[in-house]
């Protein structure tokens, strides 16, 4: 005799079953992109549409495999997602997005760093904020200074520069 978990079949895995589409959805978008692209230069077979053909082949297959993993149900069970570190790691993004023109580079990115911290269950702010500011400060002086690119300065930048 079988036992019971022999003769349970896994039911399709919806969210799978939705992502499948979404795939096939974004590699028609980026074969449909690189097909332009063709148009621009049709002296060679080999251009710059290319491996955005690849990618895009790619992304299909895989959006195959998905649909038919999925409806087959051989996905493993996943764990509960934990909402409270995504809210903090998207207020801090979103944090980040409004304190870039005002407060600079360092500053908005210092807060991102903290409320991601934070989310991961560092719990002490007054830490991490000025960690992440002064973390944040050096990668500004490396890639606003010496690679001279365009980084938004604030208060903290104008002090020193």
């Amino acid at each position: 005799m079988s036992g019971a978990s022999s003769n349970e079949r896994r039911r399709p895995d919806r969210a799978a079953l939705v992502i499948a589409p979404v795939l096939f959805a974004i590699a028609a978008l980026i074969w449909w992109d690189a097909g332009r692209l063709a148009e621009m230069s049709n002296y060679s077979r080999i251009g710059p549409a290319t491996v955005p053909h690849v990618v895009a082949i790619g992304l299909a297959l895989l959006a195959v495999w998905t649909g038919f993993e999925a409806w087959r149900g051989d996905f493993p069970e996943r764990e509960p997602i934990e909402v409270k570190p995504v809210v903090f790691i998207v207020a801090g993004l979103a944090g980040q997005m409004l304190l870039l023109k005002t407060a600079g580079f360092s500053i908005a990115t210092g807060v991102l760093f903290a409320l991601t911290a934070f989310g991961f269950g560092r719990r002490r702010l007054w830490i991490s904020l000025p960690i992440g500011i002064a973390f944040s400060f050096v990668v500004y002086i490396i890639f606003g200074r010496f690679l001279q690119l365009s980084l938004p300065a604030g208060p903290l930048e104008h002090l020193f520069f």
